[in-house]
């Protein structure tokens, strides 16, 4: 049923008004969102994508599984073995699970402790156009991008909360590597924003520009409580980041994610333990979270050189990745992958090879000559609870926000009992009927 949707209806589209006026209401500014796009041109999809049911409840149960499983000692003993990074006690804020919907289900693809482009998806969320009362009877947005906003503030509060107790939060920092050069620079304006409406102090910041004094982080002469860390240097190993990695030993600062959180969740070897049903057991994983888990997580392997000629033989069933890659850099599809980009795969150490999930596809636009872009379901989640479902359509191996007609798009779930209709009998001109392609 969401697969006909995807393939066929293109009566709900992106209201690009709407989303302007959402956008400077956020901001607080007027005609913020079309010079921000300069250079941003395929950030939105036109159209949103489907879902139904089943696809929504796997999702909620592998992140409900994943957080029962990875807060077991055992689990947290074994992944940070390598990591001994200092615990603030924190959750992670702006966590990502990303998963390729099946028919009855949907395969996690990977965890991200670096969300980008989640406050950009919740203002597409409502600024969407439906022209088709038939179709807009039959689904349902899970999430409110109204409301989670307000609910991400709240998780960083928590966060502070967390390690701090009862202190006042009173200056935050958006901090990543030449922000205003980033892709996603219009979505830190955004958070600025909202910290600044919340009553919090609150600056974007280039991790070069802070310093460790006087037993404080600093920017600007200014100590600062919590940086909300969007660096990709996930360890701070960079020299640049040493001022930021000083104070997180010192807990003079609170990180959120902060290295350990990525170590923990989104280091890409946690998919080779969460798809490991024999280790999940040893470790005394419920069998009820080991039955989601192998149900919906694609085993994968570490690349080792001892392996290399067997995985070789077989690379056409993996996609490979590195253990701290990031915006799909580094990922290689199997079947497409080259001798010589093998040998450095294996020379590195620093890959695993995950069973391919291959990803949906969403007709881009009307009509069966327009192209058919893949896309994967992303939930934007604070411990098990989701914040905000949005999708990525795309073109290539990989998710890239650079893909004509592709961007991100909201997600539209069909509701309960909507399932078993016959749409050979859809009113003619509604798209879904026999002598139409489009809706």
């Amino acid at each position: 049923m969401p697969e006909l949707l995807n393939e066929t209806c293109h009566c709900i589209s992106l209201d690009e008004e709407a989303l302007v006026r959402h956008f400077d209401a956020a901001l607080v500014r007027e005609g913020g969102l079309p010079r921000l796009l300069v250079g941003r041109e395929h950030l939105f999809a036109p159209y949103p994508v489907f879902a139904n049911q089943a696809q929504w409840d796997a999702m909620q149960a592998v992140i409900g599984a994943a957080h029962e499983v990875m807060a077991l000692p055992a689990f947290q003993a074994e992944a940070l073995a390598v990591s001994p990074w200092p615990e603030q006690h924190t959750l992670s804020a702006m966590m990502a699970f990303d998963f390729h919907p099946e028919p009855a289900g949907a395969k996690l693809i990977e965890i991200n402790t670096n969300a980008g482009g989640a406050y950009l998806a919740a203002l597409l969320a409502e600024s969407q156009r439906n022209c088709c009362e038939q179709i807009g009877g039959l689904l349902a947005m899970p999430t409110s991008g109204r409301d989670a906003p307000a609910r991400w503030f709240a998780d960083f509060r928590h966060e502070w909360q967390l390690a701090r107790g009862a202190r006042p939060l009173g200056r935050v920092l958006i901090v990543d590597d030449q922000p205003e050069q980033q892709f996603l620079y219009p979505e830190f304006l955004l958070f600025r924003e909202l910290f600044r409406r919340h009553g919090v102090t609150c600056e974007i910041a280039d991790a070069s520009r802070l310093e460790f004094a006087g037993g404080a982080l600093r920017h600007a002469g200014e100590a600062v409580d919590l940086v909300y860390n969007r660096c990709t240097d996930f360890s701070l190993q960079d020299a640049a980041h040493a001022p930021l990695r000083d104070a997180y030993h010192a807990d003079a600062v609170v990180l959120t994610p902060s290295p350990r959180h990525h170590a923990l969740y989104a280091d890409k070897r946690q998919l080779v333990r969460l798809s490991d049903d024999a280790f999940l057991a040893r470790i005394g994983a419920s069998p009820a979270a080991r039955r989601v888990l192998a149900a919906h997580v694609p085993r994968a392997r570490a690349v080792t050189a001892a392996d290399a000629q067997e995985i070789w033989a077989a690379r056409k069933r993996y996609f490979f990745k590195p253990f701290a890659g990031y915006a799909s850099r580094g990922a290689y599809r199997g079947d497409r992958i080259t001798k010589r980009v093998w040998e450095e795969i294996v020379a590195s150490g620093n890959y695993i090879a995950q069973d391919f999930a291959p990803p949906a596809t969403r007709r881009a636009a009307p009509g069966e000559d327009a192209a058919a872009l893949k896309f994967d379901l992303r939930c934007v989640s604070y411990g098990s609870e989701i914040r905000l479902l949005s999708a990525r359509l795309y073109q290539g191996q990989t998710t890239n926000l650079r893909t004509v007609s592709g961007g991100l798009a909201s997600v539209f779930l069909l509701k309960k009992g909507t399932e078993g209709l016959n749409f050979d009998q859809w009113p003619a001109g509604s798209g879904l009927s026999p002598n139409q392609t489009t809706a």
